[in-house]
Protein backbone atom coordinates (compact mmCIF):
# COMPACT_ATOMS: atom_id res chain seq x y z
CA UNK A 1 0.00 0.00 0.00
CA UNK A 2 1.21 3.56 -1.03
CA UNK A 3 0.37 6.96 1.13
CA UNK A 4 0.33 10.44 -0.23
CA UNK A 5 2.43 11.61 2.19
CA UNK A 6 4.00 11.35 5.06
CA UNK A 7 3.65 13.55 8.72
CA UNK A 8 5.86 13.88 11.58
CA UNK A 9 4.46 14.79 14.69
CA UNK A 10 7.29 16.05 17.08
CA UNK A 11 7.06 16.95 20.78
CA UNK A 12 10.31 18.80 20.90
CA UNK A 13 11.58 19.18 25.16
CA UNK A 14 14.39 20.68 26.83
CA UNK A 15 14.77 23.72 24.11
CA UNK A 16 16.39 27.23 25.17
CA UNK A 17 14.11 29.88 26.14
CA UNK A 18 16.24 32.30 24.02
CA UNK A 19 15.86 30.64 20.66
CA UNK A 20 11.68 29.46 21.48
CA UNK A 21 10.92 33.15 22.18
CA UNK A 22 12.60 34.89 19.24
CA UNK A 23 10.85 35.10 16.44
CA UNK A 24 13.11 35.61 13.46
CA UNK A 25 15.90 32.82 15.00
CA UNK A 26 12.46 30.49 14.96
CA UNK A 27 11.50 31.31 11.31
CA UNK A 28 15.17 31.40 10.33
CA UNK A 29 15.78 27.42 11.49
CA UNK A 30 11.84 26.55 10.48
CA UNK A 31 12.88 27.77 6.95
CA UNK A 32 15.93 26.16 6.94
CA UNK A 33 14.47 22.84 8.34
CA UNK A 34 12.53 22.88 5.25
CA UNK A 35 15.66 23.27 2.72
CA UNK A 36 17.64 20.86 5.05
CA UNK A 37 15.25 18.40 4.74
CA UNK A 38 14.91 18.85 0.65
CA UNK A 39 12.08 20.79 0.33
CA UNK A 40 10.82 23.80 -1.92
CA UNK A 41 9.92 27.26 0.36
CA UNK A 42 7.46 28.90 -1.35
CA UNK A 43 5.65 31.04 1.77
CA UNK A 44 6.14 31.59 5.10
CA UNK A 45 4.51 33.58 8.34
CA UNK A 46 4.95 33.71 11.65
CA UNK A 47 3.60 35.68 14.61
CA UNK A 48 4.74 36.39 18.13
CA UNK A 49 2.90 36.22 21.32
CA UNK A 50 3.11 38.25 24.38
CA UNK A 51 4.54 38.08 27.07
CA UNK A 52 6.46 34.56 25.29
CA UNK A 53 6.21 32.68 22.39
CA UNK A 54 5.98 31.70 18.40
CA UNK A 55 3.86 30.11 16.22
CA UNK A 56 4.32 29.88 12.04
CA UNK A 57 4.18 27.78 9.46
CA UNK A 58 6.27 27.30 6.13
CA UNK A 59 4.59 26.44 3.61
CA UNK A 60 6.59 24.16 0.70
CA UNK A 61 6.03 22.45 -2.26
CA UNK A 62 5.49 19.34 -0.73
CA UNK A 63 3.39 20.36 1.90
CA UNK A 64 4.26 22.13 5.29
CA UNK A 65 6.07 22.51 8.16
CA UNK A 66 4.41 24.09 11.29
CA UNK A 67 5.43 25.50 14.96
CA UNK A 68 3.98 26.58 18.38
CA UNK A 69 6.68 27.47 20.97
CA UNK A 70 6.06 27.39 24.64
CA UNK A 71 9.84 29.26 25.45
CA UNK A 72 9.08 29.17 29.18
CA UNK A 73 8.51 25.25 29.40
CA UNK A 74 11.18 24.70 26.76
CA UNK A 75 9.06 23.06 24.46
CA UNK A 76 7.82 23.33 20.70
CA UNK A 77 5.06 21.16 18.81
CA UNK A 78 5.86 20.78 15.58
CA UNK A 79 4.81 18.65 12.34
CA UNK A 80 6.13 18.29 9.58
CA UNK A 81 3.92 17.09 6.40
CA UNK A 82 5.63 16.11 3.15
CA UNK A 83 4.30 14.50 -0.11
CA UNK A 84 6.46 12.84 -2.65
CA UNK A 85 9.69 11.07 -1.95
CA UNK A 86 12.22 13.36 -2.31
CA UNK A 87 11.20 15.26 0.77
CA UNK A 88 12.38 13.21 3.98
CA UNK A 89 10.54 15.03 7.26
CA UNK A 90 12.59 13.59 9.79
CA UNK A 91 15.91 15.66 8.65
CA UNK A 92 13.71 18.16 9.33
CA UNK A 93 12.62 17.29 12.76
CA UNK A 94 16.10 16.18 13.70
CA UNK A 95 17.43 19.78 12.81
CA UNK A 96 15.13 21.39 14.48
CA UNK A 97 16.24 19.71 17.81
CA UNK A 98 19.47 20.33 17.14
CA UNK A 99 19.10 24.00 16.45
CA UNK A 100 16.37 24.67 18.98
CA UNK A 101 19.38 22.97 21.72
CA UNK A 102 16.40 20.12 22.55
CA UNK A 103 17.09 17.40 25.46
CA UNK A 104 14.27 15.43 24.30
CA UNK A 105 12.16 14.72 21.20
CA UNK A 106 9.39 12.73 21.05
CA UNK A 107 8.16 11.72 17.33
CA UNK A 108 5.60 9.98 15.58
CA UNK A 109 5.08 9.32 11.84
CA UNK A 110 1.39 9.45 10.46
CA UNK A 111 1.30 7.51 6.70
CA UNK A 112 -1.11 10.17 5.10
CA UNK A 113 -3.37 9.11 2.19
CA UNK A 114 -3.04 5.50 2.24
CA UNK A 115 -3.96 4.19 -1.51
CA UNK A 116 -3.78 1.02 -2.41
CA UNK A 117 -4.83 -0.46 -6.10
CA UNK A 118 -8.34 -0.03 -5.43
CA UNK A 119 -8.77 2.92 -4.51
CA UNK A 120 -6.70 4.26 -7.30
CA UNK A 121 -9.20 2.53 -9.69
CA UNK A 122 -11.93 3.95 -8.03
CA UNK A 123 -11.13 7.38 -7.82
CA UNK A 124 -9.38 7.07 -11.64
CA UNK A 125 -13.42 6.30 -12.57
CA UNK A 126 -14.78 9.20 -10.53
Amino acid sequence: MQSLGRHVLAEIYGCRFEVLNDIKKVEDIMINAALEAGAEVREFVFHKFSPQGVSGVVVISESHLAIHTWPELGYAAVDVFTCGEKVNPWDACNYLAEMFGAKCINATEVKRGMVNDQQERLVANI
